[in-house]
């Protein structure tokens, strides 16, 4: 126990080992995370060793933590601020409303502590973020003794544990289960109908997974039916759908010219979607296996969307308002937004700062690439832009507002979260500067909140116990309501008036309640990646709004 007080970094550190370690303990569909986990080990140790840890160290994780989170989710958080994002942003102010509500509702109630009523607030929400902004904001409560201010952000941390854990598994449970019951579907049916008419084929991959019938395919036919015509009448035919790459005429490889006229006994290679391509084979003769030499290496480049007049559309309209595409043989066989992947489907809406996984010819993805975006530069972290980004976003913290008597204030937290927004986004439009990798940016916010929530939870532990002894039975019953309220609303209000797809409303109530293990458990039983869709706009929307209202619910009730 002595070492560790003596040297806080290791007990830091073991916290975050041992937190992750009881993370992965699993009941059926439901883990607890390494978030959770953490909070609960550093509880229990703070308790027992009664650590500290200097204030400032849980400032500089949680700056680096809620910059990150922002700066992934700038890009689209400004694309979903448009009308047809409307409806789905009408399920996150449900969200809003009802959490801060029930928040409120309880506090008056039952007479609870700022510090209480915020850990509640953020714990049903599963928002672990709202932690480190009502915890700040609490800090700048001048009404409030020190050793008051330590004991409610005590509070926020114990009440967070309690509820997020209940509100975890209500989450989880009623969107992967209860729901499609509900809504009278077979999940998995009802994706891949959607799916179908999406006009994508298919399930999504797991990270580890590769289709085994891959879209894209090269073929080698030898000419019978297609002697006599030339390169272009054989891919007019085919509406440019499949390209000519390579044609072999006895032991020469010859360019493939649009002019140039085939003949009985050539060697053609053909490059396209899987269907297209076994089409060609009928117009061109019997297929044959691989010839050395025939084969031509396709080029691979990942391309940022940043056109503006390519926002919006899809990208079967992507591909037709650009002939490079068929002309060339350029395909799209992968989109990334953020963090997440979406399927790569004809009637998938693009939105500005996209990234495009672009197959085909060298000189084909270039003009292409000229015409819709850039070369995305994810080599290393812009650590110049990362520093300015968290100095922006501090000094934006500092500005308080004070409306009544109420001295509103976003603190470093909701400064960052601001700041990243508009890093990200800017990065977005061109994403040839500012670089931060998704892989780094992942870490970076991980690591980040996990050590927050580690030294929360240590400088908490004495104040766990007392509070658990008056309050709780009341906090499971707030961890489940505030779970249920808004996602039943959300889920009569999105299904009877806004009229939103079920396989798509399902991961949309997932998002607005930024709970990423409800969103891996639907994905699961829908067999298909379709309630991303949905889940990705709620996300981002609710991951900026919710951290917010840590510092209003502080502020009207410290008041």
């Amino acid at each position: 126990m002595g070492v560790l007080k003596e040297h806080p970094e290791l007990a830091l550190f073991l916290c975050l080992a041992l937190g992750y370690l009881v993370g992965k303990l699993r009941v059926g569909p439901i883990a607890l995370g390494g978030i959770c986990g953490t909070l609960i080990v550093s509880l229990l140790l703070g308790a027992w060793a009664e650590v500290q840890v200097s204030g400032d160290v849980k400032n500089v994780f949680f700056a680096l933590f809620i910059f990150a989170l922002g700066y992934m989710a700038g890009p689209q958080f400004f694309a979903n601020l448009n009308r047809k994002s409307l409806r789905f942003f009408a399920l996150c102010l449900i969200e809003l409303v009802s959490v801060l509500g029930i928040a409120y509702g309880l506090a008056k109630i039952f007479d609870l502590d700022v510090g209480t009523a915020s850990g509640i607030l953020a714990g049903a929400a599963t928002e672990s973020a709202v932690v480190g902004t009502a915890t700040e904001a609490i800090g700048k409560l001048g009404d409030l003794s020190p050793d008051q201010i330590t004991q409610y952000q005590g509070h926020v941390a114990t009440a967070y544990t309690v509820c997020y854990l209940f509100g975890l598994i209500t989450i989880v449970l009623y969107t992967s289960q209860i729901m499609p019951r509900l809504l009278g579907i077979n999940l998995a049916d009802a994706s891949r109908e959607l799916w179908e008419k999406m006009r994508g084929g298919g399930h999504g991959l797991e990270a580890d997974e590769r289709a085994a019938l891959p879209g894209l395919v090269g073929r080698t036919y030898l000419v019978t039916h297609a002697d006599g015509r030339t390169v272009a009448q054989l891919e007019a035919e085919l509406d440019g759908r499949i390209t000519v790459e390579a044609v072999k005429r006895g032991s020469r490889l010859l360019p493939s010219a649009p002019g140039l006229r085939l003949t009985l006994s050539d060697l053609v290679l053909v490059v396209g979607r899987r269907a297209n391509a076994i089409e060609a084979g009928r117009l061109i003769g019997p297929e044959t296996p691989g010839i050395p030499g025939l084969d031509t290496p396709l080029a691979s480049r990942q391309v940022a969307v940043t056109d503006k007049a390519t926002h919006g559309l899809t990208i079967d309209q992507l591909q037709q308002q650009h002939p490079e595409f068929m002309k060339d043989g350029v395909y799209v066989t992968e989109l990334q937004r953020g963090d997440q992947r979406l399927p790569a489907a004809g009637e998938t809406v693009l939105h500005r700062g996209d990234v495009l996984t672009l197959v085909g010819a060298r000189s084909g993805l270039s003009k292409v690439v000229s015409k819709i975006g850039a070369v995305v530069k994810n080599d290393a972290t812009d650590f110049i832009y990362l520093g300015l980004g968290i100095v922006v976003g501090s000094l934006i913290g500092q500005i308080v507002v004070t409306a009544g008597d109420v001295p509103m204030s976003l603190g470093t937290g909701g400064g960052c979260l601001i700041s990243g927004l508009l890093f990200g986004w800017f990065r977005s439009r061109s994403q040839t500067f500012g670089a931060f990798p998704p892989q780094a940016a992942s870490t970076l916010k991980d690591m980040g909140l996990a050590l927050f929530i580690a030294c929360t939870g240590l400088v908490s532990g004495p104040q766990a116990w007392p509070l658990l002894k008056e309050y709780g039975a009341l906090l499971p019953f707030a961890g489940i309501a505030m779970v249920l309220v808004p996602a039943t609303l959300s889920l009569v209000v999105g299904r009877k008036l806004l009229k939103i797809e079920k396989p798509l409303l399902i991961g949309a109530i997932a998002g607005q309640q930024c709970s990423t293990p409800a969103i891996t458990a639907v994905t699961q039983t829908a067999q298909s990646s379709v309630p991303m869709l949905g889940y990705t706009i709620t996300y981002t929307l609710s991951n900026f709004l919710l951290p917010l209202t840590g510092p209003l619910l502080v502020g009207v009730l410290g008041a």
